[in-house]
């Protein structure tokens, strides 16, 4: 028998030397936890939880091996990549060009498919032999590091690698897939725990990229604001920070501007307190995004009303019969036309709607529907992810983000997305579920969320 008052003592002792913090759907697994380890090592719960008190550095690496997200793959989230090759690391470059050197950090970097990653887009941009590259990898799980160390991987780690990076980059070796040992010379990884500080790992300006995805989420407030902090700090002046889709600074991070491009966004560290803007030739498809948003658009109340009885044809033909001069009817026009499976139409409204206004979230969520609709999974997701990322207490992106990951199998982000989604219903616009609730209201729509958390493997 374990006392309630026991597991939420493991609890914050996990917060307080780890960073790491858990839903109330995860005490199950962490009784079982504090169960099995306080047995390993042949103490009572209290006892256990006393010795790991007062400091106990062998037992939280075996913690960190057994609790840790461990599932990746090589060229995960591809279109972070496509913006690194694209538009970060040729200004990188171009910043570099004197010293020829580079160096980039993967935090969280689980058994090392992201390092190497980095390492493989680096080593393909180089512009010649007589640059340097360093790609480190760090993280807390001992087990996963090793793994990274022997460099070897399954086709399935390879599943979104392009075939030509495959055959350049990787060697069969029995069963698995061998990195090539020119990558290998690049990337080195060595254990920490990003609850504690280290003066090396984060001197100033040393970093010309860093990636930390889909980590800040598993943090308490106070680790993940002290990480962001370091790797901020940690970054050269005009140096990147990629974020997982389900982190979000807001649109004025300290330090930091909020870039995007390639259909995803992510931050450049700022040159100045106050930095100008730089100039827009500096990187042609690269769109820095302004600090404040306008207000979303809103559909006129009368076709809203239509659409809501479900009359849609009724509430196309009036909103052709209407002056869509103005974003509100650019909007409702462009859903009706989805609706009514006119997609290259209605595809065609909603990007002279983000002609005038890049910014409008529930545009780039309608340009997702519209693509996912005509197949163009990947890109819609880009949309979905900004959409999210511009209006933060939207509902229906992180909605359509959660099935998609729940469709290929992605159980984690589905869960993540749809247990945000579930919260974000409550207060979702009424507007907003009646346009892009495909017929579904708030309740029919709360439902659909729990039932699919329940089928991901998260109860609620």
């Amino acid at each position: 028998m374990i006392e309630t008052s026991d597991v939420t003592r493991f609890r914050e002792l996990l917060a307080a030397r780890l960073g790491w913090t858990f839903a109330d759907n995860d005490v199950p697994h962490l009784t079982q936890e504090l169960l099995r380890r306080a047995e390993t090592n042949g103490l009572a719960q209290g006892g256990y939880l006393r010795r790991l008190a007062a400091g106990w550095g062998h037992e939280l690496a075996a913690l960190a091996e057994e609790l840790t997200i461990t599932e990746t793959y090589f060229f995960r989230h591809g279109e972070q990549f496509r913006a690194l090759a694209g538009a970060a690391l040729p200004e990188r470059m171009a910043a570099r060009a004197t010293q020829r050197v580079l160096r980039l950090l993967s935090v969280g970097c689980s058994s090392g498919e992201e390092a190497y990653t980095l390492g493989i887009v680096a080593r393909d941009l180089l512009p010649d032999p007589g640059w340097i590259i360093s790609v480190l990898g760090v993280d807390a799980n001992p087990a996963m590091l090793r793994k990274a160390g022997r460099a070897h991987y399954s086709a399935w780690s390879l599943r979104e690698t392009p075939d030509d990076v495959r055959e350049r980059w990787f060697h069969p070796h029995d069963s698995t897939y061998e990195v090539d040992a020119g990558v290998r010379a690049i990337v080195r990884f060595r254990q920490h725990n990003v609850a504690e500080d280290d003066a090396d790992l984060w001197r100033p300006e040393q970093y010309d990229v860093i990636f930390c995805r889909n980590l800040l989420m598993y943090l308490t407030p106070d680790t993940a604001g002290a990480l962001i902090a370091r790797m901020t700090a940690a970054l050269a002046p005009g140096g990147y920070l990629f974020l997982g889709h389900t982190d979000s600074l807001g649109s004025r991070p300290a330090g930091l501007e909020p870039m995007h491009s390639h259909a995803t966004f992510y931050y450049r560290r700022t040159t100045a307190p106050s930095p100008a803007p730089p100039p827009q030739t500096a990187i042609p498809d690269v769109v820095r995004i302004a600090p404040a948003p306008p207000e979303p658009t809103r559909a006129p109340e009368g076709i809203l009303t239509l659409i809501h009885q479900e009359r849609f044809a009724e509430a196309l033909a009036e909103s052709e019969r209407t002056d869509r001069s103005g974003p509100r009817d650019l909007l409702v026009h462009g859903v009706l036309l989805a609706q009514a499976g006119r997609l290259a139409d209605a595809e065609m409204e909603v990007r002279a709607l983000l002609d005038a206004n890049g910014l409008d979230a529930d545009a780039h969520h309608l340009l997702g529907v519209c693509l996912e609709g005509g197949a163009a999974v990947d890109v819609a997701i880009g949309h979905y992810r900004l959409a999210a990322y511009l209006d933060p207490a939207f509902a229906m992106p992180r909605l359509r983000l959660g099935l998609l990951a729940r469709r290929r199998g992605d159980h984690r982000t589905a869960n993540a997305e749809l247990d945000r989604a579930l919260h974000l219903l409550r207060d979702e616009r009424d507007d907003r579920i009646v346009l892009f609730g495909g017929g579904f209201g708030r309740i029919a729509l709360t439902t659909l969320c729990r039932t699919e958390l329940g089928t991901a493997g998260a109860p609620r």
